[in-house]
């Protein structure tokens, strides 16, 4: 017994000591650069013989954490470190060590990734600049506040390079403490990470990514835990948990975040993506149409044979359903259905958010199938010229301008031009007619932004946009100067003459940076005077559009709410052979949007209500819901509403080149004869992000359902020689299903997998059918490999995208005759794009690329094509690319 006593009281004695040996230890996080197995033991035993008592090295974070006591620096230690080779957070290797490593061990030695690399052993580059991330002026207001309130005698925070510089006076505060403020009132800094209850309850607008990539210096984070007992605890041990602080973090870290060129947001309740300008260069991206061609979410598609116009189509339907706007603003609709997304040019783009199913009811009643908003470039903190030259192998050419300058702290401008021509007679499948339209068009915009949210609270963008654009198709040989009377050949000629001003004015109140107020007005005129060949269409619309919005919180931030008003005013005036249709579209509107915010979760829930003169009241409600199982796992649900009146004629005019007649079944509506469209769209997604060869990967799955409530039909099957719209009697729904995988399986390398599963039918006429012209089996694939990039030596890229099309139903034909029968079904076809890029340094770049290298092309696109004015011919019956293999080169520079 007495034994048992005597060891229990030396086992006490022995984890006493132990416990006071072990409170004299302070713990340090520090990032150290690695690559392998073999430098982890080279790092933690470095670390060891320079003093600590324990090392733990973690190649996939890059992060080294060991304990020393009060006799020993973490400065010592990681010297120690640098000496062996490893550039970390306080010391960089010399050349010499780095060189001595194993080749395996050279890892890349990029100083702009590392968060605080020092050529001097301890002197830092600007000793007041420091990482903090936010997103807006109300952050910048919040941002330079909290560093007053901490002492600082001045704060300047700046929202592209996410630093804040601070001046203060050592002997009343220090940087560590003003650093601490910043993180209490939500912004993630280089030293302390703010709690996910204060970052929750910011406004949405200041909700900034908080994945901290390799670089961002992050050793100290502050949890819930910490918090509930009135600490802050974290992995280095600062001076408020009890503990010695050992480690000199330097001041005056800048760190440069790598953005991702598309990323599906995580703050979002709704599946967004956000899509940079630097997915845009990866493919010959000259206008919106073929902005999309490395994503996997939207489908473009050729819908014509003649006029080579490409359309959009999401969750299985056409993009007459999708809302696209530009800078939040309506902008492809009505009259410029056709033909507008070529007049948006893709080296004017800055960003692009694509949003699938129910959009937000702030942003208007038509949104179905989801939205796609395009921001022109407007961001720039010096002056910047940038020109862009691109030709392709077949006659086709484009040159690009665009500059931004700052005119003083608050005033910056944008000039964006942009011509292209296409000259060559391009006829691949040698069946007289053009593959591609010829033509030119000059598109000119200016763009004037004032920002002093964090002064004033006042901000305002205006701008102004022209274009002119002309095409010619048809049989090779066609005079476009000719009278059609006088033409033997067939020809068409489109000329389109757009222009439109915007302003959007937004003001936070003082000291509420939750509450704000924003304007949104634009004026559009678009003119379309064509003709394809002895039939003639023109159509004119004037729109004007006001939106105001107002935000605010009830009691907290977790409550937050969005009401406003819209108007909206549409003037059609259409012409189609001799028929004259006119129409005025007046649509006052109200809305409302509550968004509940939860520790794992957030609801969204909003209603509008509009008061269309022709389509009557309509109430649009929709539904987000997103919830965190875990910082990796997010589930999304949706469910909303949405209503939109169809222009026939200008949303169809890919079957105007053939002979069919049109014919409209009017159902007693106001609009052509034919009632709204209305749909509901419900949604499903699960998100799931894993390491997968030490890097990220991302699955996400998603399931939508459109149900029309109403629908205007487009029957090509009633007749080959007949287009025949009327209103949905029955049903009609789209199911659409797809999963896609991104990953990194080495460095540099990036690989986005993607299948789509569509099942589109509705009840025409004679029964339930297929709706023509969509696949029910897509595959996808994107390859994506630069070599290290370094901006003063320059680096390679090499970009692939393979498409895998199913089998499409085609329209019905049976009662042609034989020799101009097309099938039932088309072809599985594959087209592969590639494209090689060579940045020379930041500012030369040039391209080669190669479209549909697998050369598949539509045979005998174009039914009836040596009888063009006969009752057989068409050149709508398109499901495939009618061009071979085409290439390109271009160039980029900038000033």
């Amino acid at each position: 017994m007495k034994l048992y006593i005597t060891r229990v009281i030396l086992g006490a004695f022995i984890l006493f000591t132990t416990f006071l040996s072990a409170q004299n230890l302070s713990k340090n996080q520090f990032q150290v650069k690695g690559n392998c197995e073999m430098c982890k033991e080279r790092i933690e035993s470095t670390a060891k013989k320079a003093g600590a008592k324990t090392a733990v090295y973690s190649i996939d974070s890059q992060i080294l954490t060991f304990e020393t006591n009060e006799n020993i620096s973490s400065d010592q230690i990681l010297l120690k470190v640098a000496e062996a080779g490893h550039d970390n957070e306080k010391y960089k290797a010399t050349d010499d060590s780095y060189k001595n490593l194993p080749g395996c061990c050279h890892y890349q030695r990029d100083s702009k990734s590392t968060s605080a690399l020092v050529e001097d052993h301890g002197h830092s580059k600007n000793e007041n600049e420091f990482f903090v991330k936010g997103n807006c002026g109300s952050c910048k207001a919040r941002i330079e506040k909290a560093a007053k309130d901490a002492g600082a005698d001045s704060a300047e925070w700046n929202a592209e390079k996410q630093t804040v510089q601070l001046q203060f006076n050592d002997k009343k505060t220090s940087a560590d403490k003003i650093l601490m403020k910043i993180a209490e009132v939500g912004h993630d800094n280089e030293r302390y990470k703010t709690t996910e209850n204060v970052y929750s309850k910011l406004p949405s607008c200041c909700l900034y990514d908080r994945e901290i990539p390799f670089g961002e210096a992050n050793p100290k984070v502050h949890t819930d835990e910490g918090e509930k007992k009135g600490q802050h605890t974290d992995a280095a041990n600062d001076e408020h948990d009890g503990h010695a602080h050992n480690e000199k973090t330097i001041d005056g870290v800048t760190v440069t975040a790598t953005k991702a060129a598309t990323s599906l947001s995580k703050k979002e309740a709704g599946l967004t993506f956000n899509i940079d300008s630097k997915e845009l260069l990866k493919a010959a991206c000259c206008n919106l149409s073929e902005s999309f061609e490395t994503n996997a979410t939207v489908d473009v598609s050729f819908s014509n044979a003649v006029t080579g116009t490409k359309q959009l189509k999401m969750l299985g339907l056409d993009q007459k359903y999708t809302s696209l706007t530009k800078e939040l603003l309506p902008e492809i609709r009505g009259i410029a259905s056709a033909y507008g997304l070529n007049l948006i040019p893709g080296r004017w783009i800055e960003s692009i958010q694509l949003t699938k199913g129910g959009s937000t009811v702030t942003n208007g009643y038509e949104s179905i199938t989801g939205q796609i908003n395009t921001e022109l470039i407007k961001h720039s903190e010096k002056s910047e010229t940038a020109l862009n030259l691109f030709a392709d192998f077949n006659g086709r050419a484009e040159a690009n301008i665009t500059h931004v300058e700052p005119i003083n702290e608050h005033w910056t401008q944008t000039f964006l031009l942009h011509g292209n021509g296409t000259f060559g007679d391009t006829d691949m499948n040698e069946d007289t007619f053009l593959d591609r339209p010829k033509g030119t068009q000059i598109n000119a915009a200016y763009l004037l932004n004032y920002n002093d949210l964090g002064h004033s609270g006042f901000g305002s963008h205006f701008g102004i946009n022209f274009v002119r654009d002309e095409r010619t198709a048809g049989q090779i040989g066609f005079d476009k100067k000719l009278p059609q009377n006088q033409q033997s050949l067939y020809g068409v000629g489109i000329d389109i003459s757009r222009f439109q001003v915007w302003n959007k004015t937004g003001y936070v109140f003082e000291g509420k940076p939750y509450q704000s107020l924003g304007w949104m007005n634009q004026y559009v005129y678009h003119q379309q005077d064509s003709f394809f060949g002895l039939r003639n269409y023109s159509g004119q619309q004037q729109t004007y559009y006001s939106n105001l919005i107002f935000e605010s919180i009830i009691g907290n931030t977790n409550h937050k709410y969005k009401a406003g008003a819209s108007f909206m005013y549409d003037g059609y005036r259409e012409n189609y052979l001799t028929d004259d249709f006119k129409r005025n579209e007046i649509v006052p509107g109200a809305f409302g949007e509550y968004t509940l915010t939860g520790t794992k979760y957030t609801l969204v829930a909003g209603a509008r209500v509009d008061f269309h003169n022709l389509a009557g009241t309509q109430f649009t409600p929709r539904l987000n819901f997103k919830y965190d199982f875990t910082p990796k796992t997010i589930l999304r649900l949706s469910a909303g509403r949405g209503f939109r009146t169809a222009s026939v004629f200008a949303e169809n005019q890919q079957y105007f080149a053939s002979n069919r007649s049109v014919q409209i079944m009017q159902n007693g509506g106001n609009i052509y004869g034919l009632k709204p469209e209305i749909a509901w769209n419900y949604g499903a997604s699960l998100q799931q992000e894993f390491k997968l060869f030490g890097k990220k990967s991302t699955i996400v799955a998603d399931f939508f359902r459109t149900d029309f409530q109403d629908q205007v039909l487009v029957d090509l099957d009633r007749s080959p020689q007949q287009l025949v719209f009327y209103n949905l009697n029955g049903k009609s729904f789209a199911n659409s299903f797809q999963t896609q995988w991104d990953f990194m399986p080495f460095k540099n390398f990036d690989v986005r997998l993607a299948y789509k599963y569509y099942d589109v039918q509705a009840d025409y006429l004679y029964g339930r059918r297929q709706v023509p012209f969509m696949a029910k089996h897509r595959g996808f694939v994107n390859l994506a490999y630069a070599t290290n990039k370094n901006k003063n030596e320059g680096f390679w890229s090499f970009d692939t995208t393979l498409n895998l099309v199913g089998k499409q139903r085609l329209p019905n034909t049976l009662t042609n005759p034989a020799e101009f029968q097309i099938p039932q079904f088309s072809e599985s076809y594959a087209i592969l794009n590639a494209q090689i890029s060579r940045n020379f340094n930041k500012n030369i770049r040039a391209y080669l690329g190669g479209e549909n290298l697998t050369s598949y092309h539509q045979k005998n696109a174009i039914v009836d094509f040596r009888n063009p004015f006969g009752n057989y011919f068409d050149g709508g019956m398109v499901y495939a690319p009618i061009m071979k293999a085409n290439f390109y080169v271009g160039f980029d520079v900038s000033f």
